[in-house]
């Protein structure tokens, strides 16, 4: 990015504020600080400028920007040894309710979240399982996603496993944490 005479703004936020500690209120206003900070040598950091060639769209960005992954949880498991006291809790906080137990998960109650997803809140189902949240990350193919995690350095907990009704799941730990795997 360039300061330059004739540049147009392309981002400035708007905790960035003039000498006098106010909001800028025209362009022109923040065009005479960006040529300011050219002549000084500086530029302040949440302001942005660029060569109005540098704002024309780009096939290349514009195709980029399609490919984009995002990551969506598409359920949230909280085991705890509590389940109708965590249920009340969030059901109090956040005006959801949940329904009740689920065998094919565990037993979990659950709630719907946003984009078709769901939360479910479960007790142990042994002896030696603790308390954790583990969410489980919506895939396309689970037996590669599961590999490359494993490939990264990941350890299977937990190999792919088909719930009737709701898709398949694993489990693999990493950084001191338990990550799932859900595939629709």
């Amino acid at each position: 990015m360039r300061i330059l005479s004739g540049t147009i703004i392309l981002a400035m936020l708007s905790a960035c504020a003039t000498s006098e500690n106010r909001p800028m209120s025209t362009t022109a206003e923040s065009q005479n600080i960006a040529e300011s900070q050219s002549i000084a040598g500086t530029t302040h950091p949440a302001l942005l400028v660029a060569d109005k060639a540098d704002a024309k769209p780009n096939k290349k960005d514009a195709t980029r920007r399609q490919e984009k992954k995002t990551m969506q949880v598409y359920y949230l498991e909280i085991v705890t040894k509590d389940v109708d006291a965590v249920c009340n809790a969030y059901a109090a906080s956040t005006g959801v309710q949940f329904g009740k137990p689920v065998p094919g998960l565990g037993n979990a109650r659950t709630a719907s979240m946003p984009n078709g997803g769901f939360v479910g809140i479960r007790a142990p189902l042994r002896d030696d399982e603790v308390p954790v949240v583990r969410p489980y990350w919506l895939v396309d193919d689970i037996e590669k996603a599961l590999a490359d995690a494993v490939k990264a350095g990941g350890e299977l907990a937990h190999p792919p496993l088909e719930i009737p009704g709701y898709g398949t799941f694993a489990i693999y730990l990493k950084g001191g944490n338990d990550h799932g795997l859900w595939k629709r």
